[in-house]
């Protein structure tokens, strides 16, 4: 996800924390409401001065809106949390064979797929080589 999007995410977030609107939010920061709906989908670039305004009305600080942690989308997603917990008990081999097990299966899988769908008998028969 690019930056522009997990910076508008993340004052989204703050913003709904803290129980304001859009509009509370741009009145507060000496914006509108349409450019702050703008910056929470990433469409727009902040000013460093507007963000620091955002941020005080929101009552945090700028770098609270680059404190992403990507793992924390992996908890809410239970299957994957617990490939990841029993991927770290393992030694390095053990997480390496996993993933070669993982990326034959999965790889095997799509090419399979591709194959069935087109019908390309070339395609089949690099699969079956």
């Amino acid at each position: 996800m690019e930056t522009t999007k997990l910076l508008g995410t993340k004052i989204r977030q703050f913003r709904k924390l803290r129980r304001i609107t859009q509009e509370q939010l741009a009145e507060a920061s000496d914006s509108t409401g349409s450019y702050i709906g703008k910056l929470e989908r990433g469409e727009v670039n902040v000013q460093i001065k507007t963000l620091e305004k955002i941020a005080e009305a929101l009552d945090t600080n700028v770098f609270a809106f680059f404190d992403y942690n990507p793992y924390e989308e992996l908890k809410s997603q239970p299957w994957i949390w617990e490939c990841v917990h029993i991927l770290s008990q393992q030694n390095e081999a053990g997480q390496n064979k996993a993933y070669r097990i993982l990326k034959e299966l999965f790889t095997s899988s799509e090419d399979e797929l591709l194959v069935s769908k087109s019908g390309d008998s070339d395609a089949n028969d690099k699969l079956n080589s």
